[in-house]
């Protein structure tokens, strides 16, 4: 059970209750928490919240279930909402939090970000943070080597060819750059309960992925996003200058929080369309172990607010869920228009599936890695599409479990 007793050092007139939140371990998610805590505490003096936070990798492999028992708010990845549903390890939020703010998020969301929370008719989570892989680049490096940002994939490879283009490549996001070439072929993603996608398009996704990794440092293969923008952005006279895709981040666009400003907007067009990539961001959750549910859907209740996700959750660092702070003046004033440039991506991201056994199809050891092992060292793309199509039954098989 979390713990939720008071200070033990504190007299009975200073004892405080404590929740306890778990987020992750980025300016983008762990400031704003605090933030939004920090101000809780201060309309609230009785109450105390902490908050930990753990490393994109965990946020992604780290089991709802164990941390649910330990925290009373938790951050997570919206995949997971089948399986609180399935487990009853979140609260879910439709009457908790009122019918107002649901229908404001519902009718406020950035793509699919509400919906991707709901599962069974109930919101398991309210969307704290929207992101999807979108493309950045460096506009200093641009015009020292006198290119354009690229608008389309040729446009993309000829400038990988000269060792100017950087992209994630774990195993997480090699998979999502998988599910953006392969919607642009045609074929919908997980029709059925056999395949993940065709063989002939599914081919053909692969072998555009790995023309590209060919193209890339090798060094990328261990790159998540904040590895590629950490990159990007640092050096003066780095010869990197442009990423085609990897999940954004605005803190990057906001002046002084690197040595070098990045840019950010759409994704270059493939197959005759701008890519379709995968939505991500993250949704606040409830344990259902908490003692403290009132509370805690009270801080829910400020921080999901369209008034401060539009104002002090940006102001603290974060990228929030609630289309009005996306269409701010003030904010992409901030952000060199992050917001606006990048929405049209959010707007028509991929829904990944949530099924209960979601989670184990995309996880480190999921279906991007024999992706990414082809991409390394080659192989046979049908025998990477039928790995893939063996890793999904299961993982649906494993669910309902």
């Amino acid at each position: 059970m979390p713990s939720r007793s008071a200070d033990p050092t504190a007299s009975p007139a200073d004892a405080r209750v404590v929740l306890r939140g778990m987020t992750w371990n980025h300016t983008r998610g762990y400031l704003p928490v605090v933030a939004a805590a920090q101000r809780f505490e201060e309309l609230h003096p009785q109450v105390r919240i902490t908050w930990d936070k753990r490393s994109l990798q965990e946020f992604a492999d780290a089991p709802l279930d164990e941390l649910a028992r330990a925290y009373d708010l938790l951050v997570i990845d919206h995949p997971w909402a089948g399986f609180a549903a399935k487990s009853g390890t979140l609260l879910g939020l439709d009457h908790l939090l009122g019918s107002e703010l649901i229908n404001d998020h519902a009718q406020n969301s950035v793509g699919h970000s509400h919906a991707s929370y709901r599962f069974d008719g109930q919101s398991w989570a309210l969307a704290l943070d929207a992101a999807t892989p979108v493309a950045s680049w460096r506009p200093d490096v641009l015009d020292r080597l006198g290119r354009a940002v690229p608008t389309n994939w040729d446009q993309v490879l000829d400038l990988a060819r000269g060792g100017h283009v950087v992209a994630p490549g774990i195993a997480q996001d090699t998979l999502m750059n998988f599910y953006a070439v392969a919607l642009n072929l045609g074929d919908d993603l997980f029709a059925n309960e056999q395949e993940v996608i065709g063989e002939a398009n599914g081919v053909r996704a692969l072998e555009a992925l790995r023309e590209l990794a060919a193209l890339l440092p090798r060094a990328h293969f261990d790159w998540n996003p904040i590895s590629v923008y950490e990159t990007l952005s640092r050096d003066a006279d780095t010869p990197y200058a442009y990423c085609p895709w990897a999940y954004g981040y605005s803190n990057y666009s906001r002046r002084g929080y690197a040595p070098h400003l990045l840019h950010f907007g759409d994704l270059a067009r493939f197959n005759g369309q701008p890519l379709r990539s995968t939505l991500g961001g993250t949704g606040l959750a409830i344990s259902s172990a908490t003692e403290h549910r009132e509370l805690a859907a009270d801080f829910a209740r400020m921080t999901l607010s369209a008034g401060y996700q539009r104002t002090q959750h940006v102001e603290n660092g974060g990228q929030p869920g609630h289309r009005a702070a996306w269409l701010d003046s003030e904010n992409n004033r901030r952000t060199h228009d992050y917001f606006t440039n990048t929405l049209p991506a959010l707007d028509r991201a991929y829904l990944r599936p949530t099924y209960p056994g979601a989670l184990a199809f995309q996880d480190r050891d999921g279906g991007g890695a024999p992706i990414r092992e082809y991409l390394m060292h080659g192989g046979d793309p049908k025998t990477v599409l039928t790995t893939l199509n063996r890793m999904y039954r299961a993982s649906i098989a494993n669910g309902r479990v």
